[in-house]
């Protein structure tokens, strides 16, 4: 799994749709779909922003497996 999909699959988890996660973060759904789309990869900033609001470490954030 890449990051864009790892994205999509947190996204989804949390029953949320792009413009709701963006509604409850603050990031634009524009670059919530170019993530997950794998056009642009997002900033640490924005990881940290997302892996708090789901409560995950940023490995499981991206879909990182040990």
């Amino acid at each position: 799994m890449n990051y864009g999909e790892a994205l999509k699959y947190k996204r989804e988890e949390a029953g949320l749709s792009q413009l709701e996660l963006a509604n409850k973060t603050g990031i634009s759904h524009q670059n919530i779909n170019r993530w997950e789309s794998g056009k642009v990869l997002p900033n640490i900033d924005f990881c940290v922003k997302l892996a708090d609001f789901y409560g995950v470490t940023l490995d499981e954030l991206i879909g990182r497996k040990f």
